[in-house]
Order: C-alpha cells, then sequence, then structure tokens
C-alpha cells in the first residue's frame, strides 16, 4: 500500500516536497515513480528511480528542477519540486513496480497510492 503526501498550493517559483510511504517489506525491490495527472492531458511519467541501484529517469519538463530520491530504511520516495510552475499543476501519484521490470515503462507500475493535488498559481 502507497501513501503519498505533500501536495499543496504554491506560487510560481515556489517549491514543494512530496513524499510517500509503502507499506509492507522489500521496498527496495520494487522500482518507484512518480505520476501526474493534470485537467485534459494524459497521464505523465515525471522522474522514476531504481529500486538496487537508484538509477533516476527525468520527464524533460522536470529535469534540472525536480529531484527523485528514495530511503529503503524507511520504506520512502521523495519528490523534490523547485521552480514550480503553473503547468505543474496536476494530481501527483506514487507507483511501485518489480525490480525485474523496466522503470521506464508506466504500464508496468502496478501499485499505486491515492494521489496528491500541487496547485502552483501563477
Amino acid at each position: 500500500q502507497l501513501q503519498a503526501s505533500g501536495g499543496g498550493w504554491v506560487q510560481a517559483g515556489g517549491s514543494l516536497r512530496l513524499s510517500c510511504t509503502a507499506s509492507g517489506r522489500a521496498f527496495s525491490s520494487y522500482n518507484m515513480a512518480w505520476f501526474r495527472l493534470a485537467p485534459g492531458k494524459e497521464r505523465e511519467l515525471v522522474a522514476a528511480i531504481r529500486g538496487s541501484v537508484g538509477t533516476t529517469f527525468y520527464a524533460d519538463a522536470a529535469k534540472g528542477r525536480f529531484t527523485i530520491s528514495r530511503d529503503n530504511a524507511k520504506n520512502t520516495v521523495l519528490l523534490q519540486m523547485n521552480s514550480l510552475k503553473a503547468e505543474d499543476t496536476a494530481v501527483y501519484s506514487c507507483a511501485a513496480a518489480p525490480l525485474n521490470k523496466n522503470y521506464l515503462v508506466p504500464k508496468d507500475y502496478g501499485y499505486w497510492g491515492r494521489g496528491t493535488l500541487v496547485t502552483v498559481s501563477s
């Protein structure tokens, strides 16, 4: 089970940190990712991190502004979002996929948490 938190309202240029905590064991055996869904748009893979080696991926829109990290001891994955823009407004969800899946393939993420709303005011 995944539980996301940290969303809210922020002015453009501000920062937010999203947190996702997983219940259960073997958290390091899962690739983790953050997705977002904005009104009128398709769900987008924002950032992902592999379970063991910690390799990361960022969508072009997130590069240089967002940082994904994980703490396997705390079963937590974070998304630090800086220099936020109005177009970052969306519901952000964390998801997990087994380590043997391709962490860049959205359909391989079978475990989802409830999303958290991020609103960026311009």
